[in-house]
């Protein structure tokens, strides 16, 4: 029978997921298809029935159920229990469904090669900043630093990682001279929003990695500032694809190709912003 996959979310017409899957399934030769299923806020456990009941294959969750939908699956997987958030479900061999997060390790993963001993500078303290912090840390990456405008958030988030430190973003920006990767996870930067930036960048360290969460616009402000210094930026487009990526490889048992998708994507966007 020919599997099928799907995302939910509300909204969800501004998905970039059915164009990258469907491609992918297309380069992989899978006879499989995927659909965005667009669900209202108050029938959450009717479609999650509904997807079981007609034997979906696995699918994709965004906002607002990432936390809401774990009550209605049969399996947690440990990605997803440090976080509390599902981005990915899987159908197992008998038929439960399992919820994974990729987003974590999807942002890892686009980032390339980066050492353990890598001092990491989290800005934002958020559902965003969790995922990532908690991925870190699994993945053997301890010397965290979480600066947050609200510093007590900041400091829950330390707690629960049980490894790092919390500081202000003035402190963030006083010290910036030792940390190798800042990883900006806020809201700001994006399309239409405050275009100031989190923090300034003028102790930037040689050869650093400035990452944004942001792909709307493509080069947020922060990503144009950092890019005076000449270190390496990687925007959101990246962890977008390889957390797909990972979701593809959880239901297929295959690596789809990511460095073509996320060129497809810019040549798809066309300019700074994307069509949301």
């Amino acid at each position: 029978m020919k599997k099928w996959f799907a995302v939910i979310g509300n909204p969800i017409s501004h998905s970039l997921s059915p164009e990258m899957h469907e491609t992918w399934l297309k380069q992989m030769n899978v006879d499989a298809t995927y659909i965005p299923i667009h669900v209202e806020l108050d029938h959450l456990e009717q479609a999650v029935e509904s997807l079981k009941l007609l034997g979906c294959s696995g699918w994709n969750v965004t906002v607002p159920f990432k936390e809401a939908i774990i009550p209605y699956l049969d399996e947690v997987d440990d990605s997803a229990k440090g976080i509390g958030a599902v981005n990915t479900v899987v159908k197992t061999l008998d038929n439960k469904y399992v919820g994974y997060n990729t987003d974590g390790l999807g942002f890892i993963n686009s980032l390339g090669r980066i050492l353990p001993e890598y001092n990491i500078l989290i800005i934002g303290a958020g559902g965003a900043a969790r995922g990532i912090a908690h991925a870190l840390k699994t993945q053997g990456f301890t010397h965290l630093t979480i600066a947050n405008r609200t510093v007590e958030k900041a400091r829950v988030l330390v707690e629960e990682l049980k490894a790092g430190q919390a500081v202000t973003l003035e402190v963030a920006e006083n010290t910036l001279i030792k940390f190798d990767v800042i990883v900006q996870t806020t809201p700001l930067g994006m399309k239409n929003s405050d275009a100031s930036l989190p923090i300034q960048l003028h102790q930037l360290k040689e050869n650093a990695i400035v990452a944004d969460i942001v792909y709307n616009p493509l080069v947020t402000p922060l990503i144009e500032e950092a890019k005076k210094y000449n270190v390496r930026t990687i925007n959101g487009l990246g962890m977008l694809v390889h957390q797909g990526a990972l979701a593809f490889s959880y239901w297929n048992g295959v690596n789809p190709d990511t460095d073509g998708m996320i060129q497809q994507l810019i040549d798809q966007l066309g300019g700074n912003y994307v069509n949301r």
